[in-house]
C-alpha cells in the first residue's frame, strides 16, 4: 500500500504540480507587493483617492459597501494587467523567439525555360525537357 503511494508521489506530474503551486504562491506575493507598493500609489496620485472602502449607501437600515467591491475589482484588474504585461507577453515572446526555424538549404530551383520547380541536381527539366546547366550527374 505504501509502495503505491510512493509511486504516486514520485510521478513527474505530481512533483511538477507541487513546484508550480509553491512558485505560484511566491509569485503571488511579488505581484501583490508590486500592486500595493507601486501601482496603487500611482493610481492614488492620479485619482486622488487610493482607498474606496469608505464608499457606501444605506437602504432601509442596510449598509451597502460598494467601495469594497470597487477596491477588489481594481485590485483584480491591476494584478491581471501586471501578470499579463510583465509575465505572459515576455514569456510568449521568448517562446516565439526560441521556436524560429533555421532556414534550410533549398532542394529545388526554377527551370530557366518554363519556370517550373525542378530538383537542384537535375540536368533536364521534367516539364519542358530543356537541358538545365549546373546539374550534377546522379
Amino acid at each position: 500500500m505504501l509502495k503505491g503511494f510512493k509511486q504516486f508521489l514520485l510521478r513527474g506530474n505530481v512533483v511538477d504540480m507541487a513546484v508550480g503551486i509553491v512558485i505560484g504562491a511566491a509569485f503571488g506575493g511579488v505581484v501583490t507587493a508590486f500592486v500595493k507598493g507601486l501601482l496603487t500609489p500611482l493610481i492614488a496620485a492620479i485619482v486622488k483617492q487610493p482607498d474606496f472602502s469608505a464608499l457606501a449607501f444605506t437602504i432601509n437600515g442596510s449598509k451597502f459597501l460598494y467601495g469594497e467591491f470597487i477596491n477588489a475589482l481594481l485590485s483584480f484588474l491591476i494584478i491581471a494587467a501586471a501578470v499579463y504585461f510583465f509575465v505572459v507577453l515576455p514569456v510568449n515572446a521568448l517562446i516565439t523567439r526560441s521556436r524560429k526555424e533555421l532556414p534550410t538549404d533549398p532542394t529545388t530551383r526554377k527551370c530557366p525555360e518554363c519556370l517550373s520547380e525542378i530538383p537542384i541536381s537535375a540536368r533536364r527539366c521534367a516539364f519542358c525537357t530543356s537541358q538545365v546547366s549546373g546539374g550534377e550527374p546522379a
